[in-house]
């Protein structure tokens, strides 16, 4: 594989420190050519204070960075607010980008960009990780070759119980608190899943004892003509993170995933459940082990590189990056749903 020129602007959004480190991790594909720092930003940012992932990388101004030569790529890890003016500035540059999510509040700047980004033929991949999660690999693939019949139901969890104050200090500075800046996911993928759905129902609550102006705890209903999925975010729950679920039901089999991820080194299960034998599985209940993930961005980040070597195309297009960014901010209550 052709390496890649690579430089990173942000160290502030959430997911920053862990991209650079996987950056680092795969010298055969990527060369890093140097860091943005962003922590002078007046935008609402909860990470950022961590500095060891970037120890010996070169900082440099955005300019230096884009002054470069042979620079091809750019990660933008700036707030969430910040994320698609960075961006913009790095398409109208002719650079390809992976650029985290969720794509900021302000749906026709996204579409600028996206714009932008298809006259230029530009890949740009949005910071959605279970998009290359093995089991949602599989769950997709499951939902396309019709071992679940016709989906009819999904139902999704996001929780987590991390960051206290300091995370709904955090959220206090999104309309769409916890359903805009964690829903996101789960959005992704039931689109991919179910695609566009005929309407959508936004619930935003605050739990007891948390700050009025706080939204921690949300709900989306997406409705299709024969499916309902229900994708619920709330940032209290016990163990949240190994809680993390999927279930999707089909009129031939179901899917459950609980939880999404694993960082203890053990294995990642999926429970298949099928009505019918198909050309992988017997009909009855499996317990489908995924192999142990050390590392949660490593298969998307190489996704990016053959995308932009030309050796593939780009899984998530223009229009379902659009669709989701539209759902997300209909969810989350943004705007009203057309």
């Amino acid at each position: 594989m052709k390496k890649i020129k690579i430089g990173q602007i942000g160290v502030s959004h959430e997911h920053a420190g862990g991209k650079i480190q996987t950056l680092r991790s795969m010298p055969e594909v990527f060369e890093i050519v140097g860091v943005v720092d962003d922590r002078d930003t007046t935008a609402a940012r909860y990470a950022g204070d961590n500095l060891a992932p970037y120890e010996g990388l070169p900082w440099m101004t955005e300019d230096e960075l884009f002054n470069t030569p042979g620079l091809q790529a750019v990660a933008v890890e700036t707030p969430n607010t910040e994320l698609v003016p960075t961006a913009m500035r790095c398409a109208e540059r002719g650079l390809h980008m992976h650029m985290d999510k969720p794509a900021g509040e302000d749906l026709e700047a996204f579409r600028q960009l996206l714009d932008a980004c298809r006259e230029r033929k530009l890949a740009i991949q949005l910071g959605y990780m279970f998009r290359s999660n093995p089991a949602m690999k599989l769950c997709f693939r499951a939902v396309r070759a019709g071992w679940l019949g016709d989906v009819f139901q999904v139902q999704a969890g996001m929780n987590h119980d991390y960051g206290g104050e300091r995370y709904q200090s955090y959220l206090a500075n999104f309309r769409g608190g916890i359903t805009f800046n964690l829903g996101c996911h789960l959005i992704d993928l039931t689109l991919s899943i179910l695609g566009r759905p005929d309407k959508i129902t936004g619930f935003s609550k605050t739990t007891r004892g948390a700050r009025d102006d706080v939204s921690n705890n949300g709900l989306a209903v997406l409705e299709y003509p024969h499916a309902i999925a229900t994708l619920h975010a709330c940032g209290l729950e016990a163990d949240g993170i190994g809680y993390r679920r999927l279930t999707v039901c089909g009129t031939k089999g179901t899917i459950e995933l609980s939880p999404l991820e694993r960082f203890d080194g053990k294995p990642l299960q999926m429970r298949l459940t099928l009505r019918e034998d198909n050309e992988e599985y017997t009909a009855g209940t499996h317990t489908v082990d995924l192999g142990v993930v050390t590392d949660r961005y490593q298969d998307q980040l190489l996704e990016l590189a053959q995308t932009i070597n030309g050796e593939i195309e780009n899984p998530y297009p223009y229009e379902h990056e659009l669709l989701v960014q539209e759902t997300l901010l209909a969810a989350a209550g943004y705007m009203e749903w057309r």
